[in-house]
């Protein structure tokens, strides 16, 4: 471990407590996308206490908020997320099922740690500036709604991060690794069709099905698969059938759509394409279409020269201090997973990495090593609205151990292990990581000014918003 990250364990080490109990008061309350009034509250709080001047409900969202500490360039960013996910309730560190109060919403991708995890690299940054004199602004923007809402993307809108001369954030996850990999854009889109209810037997020409314009919707849409790119996804879901009656001629019905795309600008321009679908359904079967933006997120682009700074903290921080206890309890969740899946797990890791690495986690419960790192030509499936910031300022982002290898995403499982000793230790080995590449980048210019000469090639320096700029965050989760 060099000088600074020393330094920056002995900072975070400190407040081990505070930080977990922080973490732990999170975990608890497991409040979803726009309602984090308590989690908002107590990060809120924990930041005042150390000092940073707040701002809140910033973008006009109650639970986002911006804290920063010191004055002038250059600024900092550290991304803290604290919303949870329905119907994943459980007890913590319990590898069998059973619901924690009967609660309905769990932490089952771990932005309990996430958003304290980031709160604790801007506290170890504020002490390394008070300690060393070291000039400029470190700011944590709390940011809402990840999972389902796009808070960061209506932050991008209203101009939250365009101070930033560099973002840091991180994520839950069963590997060690900086993330090198783009992301999909995605842009959600509700289509409500209206027509005329009558009997469905008796007086069925005098009707216009609002179910049947889904189902046309639906086709058309299917035909439009074969005339997109390849890498382009479109999914949908029934929010509305039109009613259990099926004579009666349903004079309302609606479909909510993701449209995914590996630039955001392809995602925009394959989006017109899907409301044209919904428009031609509602002409064929003589009803009418509602077309509502509900949000939408750039695809993330990882900054090469921010990259670097990570990695080189992981390789100075190194892995996450697991325990013999936190092993074993490890594996009793592994027990729960599929041979198959632990065994592809494996087999992904001598794909991506070799066989020797491979070979070092053959057999493990938990990730005990620092992954190299490599950046991904292709996109991952997935989308988070940490690209809505890659398009404003220079971001990086790395992943951190906090679950058991073969753990899958937002499960139960991850839920109970958020909760526990084994979530804390990588929560708290990602805030030194990021702490130490934060101070770096503070520290030398020239290496910021390279990752903002690396932003403007890859994004011609301009956020593309991926909705319209009338659309509005729905704030009561009602869609």
């Amino acid at each position: 471990m060099d000088q600074l990250a020393n330094i920056l364990d002995g900072y975070i080490e400190k407040k081990r407590q505070k930080f977990t109990a922080l973490s732990e008061e999170i975990w608890r309350y497991a409040e979803v996308g726009f309602q984090e009034f308590r989690s908002a509250q107590a990060l809120e709080r924990f930041l005042e206490e150390e000092g940073f001047t707040l701002e809140k409900g910033v973008a006009g969202i109650p639970t986002a908020f911006t804290a920063r500490y010191g004055s002038g360039k250059p600024v900092i960013g550290f991304l803290g997320e604290y919303d949870a996910l329905f119907d994943l309730s459980q007890q913590p560190g319990n590898p069998q099922r059973a619901l924690f109060e009967n609660g309905a919403a769990g932490h089952g991708c771990g932005h309990n740690e996430l958003g304290v995890g980031s709160l604790a690299a801007a506290v170890a940054v504020k002490e390394y500036m008070k300690e060393h004199g070291l000039a400029g602004t470190v700011v944590y923007c709390g940011c809402p709604a990840e999972e389902d809402g796009s808070g960061k993307m209506y932050m991008a809108k209203a101009g939250v991060f365009d101070e930033l001369d560099g973002a840091f954030t991180w994520h839950p996850s069963s590997q060690n690794a900086v993330d090198g990999s783009s992301s999909l854009a995605c842009i959600c889109v509700l289509y409500r069709f209206h027509g005329r209810a009558t009997h469905a037997a008796g007086q069925p020409h005098l009707g216009r099905s609002a179910l049947d314009a889904c189902e046309l919707m639906n086709v058309g849409v299917n035909y439009l698969r074969e005339h997109m790119i390849q890498e382009a996804r479109i999914h949908y879901a029934y929010r509305d059938a039109g009613g259990g009656a099926p004579n009666v001629v349903q004079d309302h019905a609606a479909l909510y759509y993701f449209i995914r795309a590996p630039k955001v600008s392809q995602a925009v321009e394959l989006r017109e394409r899907v409301d044209n679908c919904a428009r031609g359904a509602a002409l064929m079967s003589g009803t009418t279409v509602e077309i509502t933006t509900t949000d939408g997120l750039c695809d993330f682009i990882p900054n090469r020269t921010l990259s670097a700074l990570l990695q080189q903290g992981m390789e100075a921080v190194g892995a996450p201090r697991f325990t013999e206890a936190d092993r074993a309890l490890a594996a009793q969740f592994q027990k729960g997973y599929p041979e198959s899946e632990l065994k592809a797990k494996n087999e992904s890791y001598e794909k991506d990495y070799g066989s020797q690495i491979a070979a070092q986690l053959a057999g493990k419960s938990l990730m005990d090593i620092i992954l190299p790192l490599r950046f991904d030509s292709a996109a991952s499936p997935g989308s988070t609205d940490v690209g809505d910031v890659s398009y404003v300022c220079p971001t990086a982002q790395l992943n951190m151990a906090t679950y058991a290898i073969g753990t899958p995403g937002h499960s139960w499982q991850l839920t109970a292990q958020s909760g526990c000793s084994i979530g804390h230790e990588g929560m708290l080995a990602a805030a030194k990581v990021m702490a130490y590449a934060g101070i770096c980048a503070m520290r030398d210019p020239q290496t910021l000014q390279k990752a903002r000469e690396e932003y403007v090639k890859a994004t011609g320096g301009k956020y593309i918003c991926p909705v319209p700029v009338d659309t509005k965050p729905m704030l009561d989760g009602v869609k």
